[in-house]
């Protein structure tokens, strides 16, 4: 069940992220796959090269988006569809900063880690509709005030709004272990 919804999510993020790309106006620097140079050097456990990032698979990009994005978030404890919204932001501006975004929105403590305290609060009551609203308009604020934002902000916005619809398609979905196949 819960690799079925990080299936999903991975795929809707991967339709976003493209190969390799190193554009000089992005701060992140070589990417594939939406993941840097940096992140792949921590997947790995030492230094990587553009061409390391270059020749990255995309087996080993959704392992890494596994280990280092989804588990960190405990996107699988969440509600359907603030899974896909947060998991989505952490993929372009980490997840500790998704995590506070989360905790901000949800009034909880923001220390960047998805908690028992955030899965309650996300859980226990909160609109997973009026949440992921909320956490697109955050998203799009803190976006909107990066230097970058002329150069990437319309494919952002674009990327953003549609995260936001299939987010919030899944969370007026019934669960996806209950749906007949």
């Amino acid at each position: 069940m819960s690799a079925s919804r990080f299936h999903r999510a991975v795929e809707l993020v991967l339709q976003h992220e493209g190969g390799f790309v190193d554009h000089p106006r992005d701060p992140g620097g070589a990417t594939k796959f939406g993941i840097t140079r940096e992140t792949l050097s921590r997947a790995r456990g030492r230094p990587v090269s553009i061409d390391d990032v270059r020749e990255l698979t995309r087996t080993e990009a959704v392992a890494v988006y596994r280990r280092l994005y989804w588990d960190v978030l405990r996107a699988d404890e969440l509600p359907s569809g603030i899974d896909l919204a947060v998991f989505d932001l952490a993929v372009n501006s980490g997840p500790e900063r998704a995590a506070r975004m989360l905790q901000s929105i949800l009034r909880v403590p923001a220390d960047g880690i998805i908690g028992p305290v955030t899965l309650k609060a996300a859980l226990g009551g909160a609109d997973p509709a009026e949440t992921i609203r909320r956490l697109t308009r955050a998203r799009l604020g803190f976006l909107g005030r990066l230097a970058a934002w002329p150069v990437f902000g319309r494919g952002w916005r674009r990327r953003v709004l549609a995260v936001e619809q299939g987010a919030l398609r899944l969370a007026s979905s019934p669960p996806l272990h209950s749906r007949s196949v």
